[in-house]
């Protein structure tokens, strides 16, 4: 039985092995753990490796170790991505049976004027075709509504985003579809993560009506951004969190979250500060917040 079906808050946090962790990931790694404790929850970890092109050799080791150096220890097994290709297999003959996955064969230049949507060119296409192909969802132009915890009501159209890739033409599984099969396999009934990643979400309750999955909550948290206003990312070289030390980070990240924390609060160890947060999370303190630039924010 899922939690989803016995009420038991499971929330996740499941980064790509592409890089260390950095503060921006960390903020968010904290702010899903301190909502998964606070409702008194399981908070797990999964790794989602199957992308093997952008992943950085022994960096799945380096987050593990950066998440409990931090003191964000984690319920049960972390879940590999890269163990679940059958279950991905079964969700995707699922949807070809229901005729809502499509052989794609546009290359990016075809479609280069259209992004970000795809408009759909070979939806009609059946069978499958003798060249490299990819494998779409068929989104049924549907509009997707949905409660976000900070960012309020959500309204997006499918018919915009366009139908998106579940199998992509090198082999591998689409991150859309991946997630989508494993937050229903671990039961995860909350999801907090960056609100980079919204425009996903509509995409993934489309993909969780068509499989008869029940919907989790969300909750998209503003990103932390740099002297430039982008995001912190691996992408912009954001530094890898120092392992060594770690009470000045997870104050500096306490802070980016919105929590009110004192003097009382910067000497104690960061086990200490973990048990202050959790009972002083509150998640509404970051309502209708998109971004929070890293040079604001106060440090030991």
């Amino acid at each position: 039985m899922s939690a989803c079906s016995t009420g038991r808050y499971t929330g996740r946090f499941a980064p790509s092995p592409t890089g260390p962790l950095h503060f921006g990931s960390l903020t968010a790694a904290l702010a899903s753990y301190l909502d998964a404790r606070a409702a008194g929850g399981d908070w797990l970890v999964r790794i989602e490796d199957i992308d093997p092109p952008r992943e950085q050799p022994g960096s799945a080791d380096l987050i593990l170790k950066a998440l409990e150096i931090y003191g964000l220890h984690w319920d049960g097994e972390v879940l590999y991505q890269h163990t679940r290709l059958d279950a991905y297999r079964e969700a995707l003959a699922q949807l070809k049976e229901s005729q809502l996955a499509y052989p794609c064969t546009c290359t990016r230049r075809q479609l280069a004027e259209y992004r970000p949507s795809y408009p759909g060119f070979c939806r009609p296409k059946t069978g499958t075709p003798d060249v490299p192909h990819a494998i779409r969802f068929n989104a049924q132009d549907q509009d997707i509504t949905f409660p976000d915890r900070i960012q309020n009501t959500q309204s997006f159209a499918m018919k915009e985003l366009g139908d998106f890739v579940i199998f992509r033409k090198d082999g591998l599984f689409a991150y859309q579809l991946a997630v989508t099969v494993d937050d229903e396999y671990q039961g995860v009934t909350d999801i907090v993560r960056g609100i980079d990643l919204i425009d996903s979400t509509p995409r993934q309750i489309t993909l969780q009506k068509a499989l008869g999955f029940p919907p989790p909550r969300y909750a998209h948290l503003p990103v932390i951004t740099n002297e430039f206003g982008d995001k912190l990312s691996k992408q912009n070289k954001a530094a890898a969190l120092p392992l060594e030390n770690p009470q000045p980070i997870l104050f500096k990240a306490m802070t980016a979250i919105g929590l009110p924390v004192d003097t009382h609060v910067r000497d104690a160890s960061h086990a200490d500060m973990l048990q202050w947060a959790i009972k002083h999370w509150k998640i509404n303190r970051l309502q209708n917040q998109e971004a929070i630039p890293e040079a604001q924010l106060s440090v030991i």
